[in-house]
């Protein structure tokens, strides 16, 4: 017999009882999922059917953990969970997230699909009860009717069916747990699409965590070798210059050429710090709750800070509110005509917000070709959006929204 043949010969244990266990988890959830069908479709015309729908919907959602649970202990197969539910600001929005929900859905088509398999896969289980009784049959018939009894077809007949039924008793229970296996594969987990999203954002989240260590070890690389060097360079040629200072009857062009050394050498130290400002703020190993300060200090408007941060976001995203903090304001310094500015920041259980207002006289604009567009794109590749309200005329506001975590 080949290994795939005996596969199908071979019980597990997880198995079998998974077709037991899984029976009044079955019936449970069919009779929830018809139930909730019937009360949807029945007060589909009244104003109480959507919430009653969506309240249904979100049982069912909750009632595939226990199945996963099941699936994963007995079955050996790992469904992954399709996250929370998405749990919008107002009822009306909950509601309507709740009827949208894919996994909702796909949940209670498990929920009606189980109650058949489950029946089915109990009874496969019970099914070597049966054989037995088919192997005895014809002791079982004297036994219980006393009396002559002269041998038929079915006396004949029964004992063989027993044992091809016993026989193929292994495979079909491999045959219903596997199709239970697919059913919670394909309707208990995140869908397809779903997935794929979510494995786009972990390794975006991957190249972001692995680019900001690498922007901090080429900054710590470049303060600490290259501008060092630098430094020690531009210290070696001030003493040069001090040492021709003391012989007057040097050759004029090499000191021209030390001079102009010393100033290329300074104009690279510049730049280079200037470089190394540039990959990683500095001023946020502190956090947002001290950099933002030393932004709104720096800004030729006076502005009126508020920071209400109850836990500090992912690294890329508050390198993103700074970025964010930092071009705002700059623009309010050269382009708004403002006389007063204010930046607030505040979080939400999931979000963090970021809001610059200034009274100056408007028409900042996130067109392509701006600043802001830029600053929009930013803001964007960390899952947040950039809202601007900027009249001609004035005031201006603008709101940068992002997720605390990626």
């Amino acid at each position: 017999m080949s290994g795939r043949a005996r596969r199908w010969w071979t019980v597990r244990p997880g198995e079998a009882a998974f077709l037991v266990a899984g029976l009044p988890v079955a019936l449970l959830g069919g009779a929830y999922a018809l139930a909730a069908l019937y009360a949807g479709v029945l007060l589909s015309l009244t104003v109480v059917g959507l919430p009653v729908t969506a309240l249904a919907l979100a049982g069912a959602r909750r009632l595939g953990t226990p199945q996963r649970w099941l699936t994963r202990r007995l079955l050996g197969e790992d469904v992954p969970d399709p996250g929370p539910a998405a749990r919008p600001d107002g009822t009306v929005a909950r509601i309507r997230a709740a009827l949208a929900d894919p996994v909702a859905w796909r949940t209670l088509g498990h929920l009606l699909l189980r109650l058949p398999l489950g029946v089915l896969g109990f009874a496969t289980v019970l099914l070597p009860l049966g054989c037995g009784w088919l192997l005895g049959f014809p002791l079982w018939l004297r036994l219980l009717e006393p009396g002559p009894h002269p041998v038929t077809p079915l006396d004949l007949a029964a004992p063989p069916l027993g044992l091809a039924l016993l026989a193929l008793t292994p495979p079909l229970i491999r045959l219903a747990a596997d199709a239970n296996r697919r059913l919670a594969r394909h309707l208990l987990g995140p869908a397809r699409t779903h997935q794929r999203v979510q494995d786009l954002e972990a390794a975006r989240h991957t190249l972001l965590t692995t680019g900001n260590a690498r922007l901090r070890r080429l900054e710590r690389d470049l303060h600490d070798g290259a501008q060092a060097r630098l430094v020690a360079l531009a210290i070696t040629l001030s003493l040069a210059d001090d040492t021709l200072t003391d012989h007057p009857d040097t050759d004029p062009r090499l000191r021209t050429l030390l001079d102009r050394a010393r100033t290329q050498t300074d104009d690279t130290i510049a730049e280079l710090r200037a470089l190394t400002r540039g990959l990683r703020p500095t001023g946020l190993d502190g956090g947002l709750a001290e950099a933002l300060p030393a932004l709104a200090a720096g800004c030729a408007v006076p502005v009126t800070l508020r920071v209400d941060l109850a836990e500090r976001p992912d690294e890329s995203v508050e390198q993103a509110l700074w970025y964010c903090a930092a071009e705002l304001l700059t623009n309010i310094s050269k382009h708004s005509a403002a006389t007063a500015a204010r930046l607030t920041v505040t979080t939400t259980a999931t979000r963090i917000r970021l809001t610059v207002h200034d009274n100056g006289h408007g028409g900042a604009t996130a067109a392509p070709g701006h600043g802001l567009h830029g600053l929009a794109d930013r803001v964007a590749a960390v899952d947040g959006t950039l809202r601007i309200s900027s009249p001609p005329g004035g005031p201006t506001d603008v709101t940068a929204e992002l997720p605390l975590r990626l």
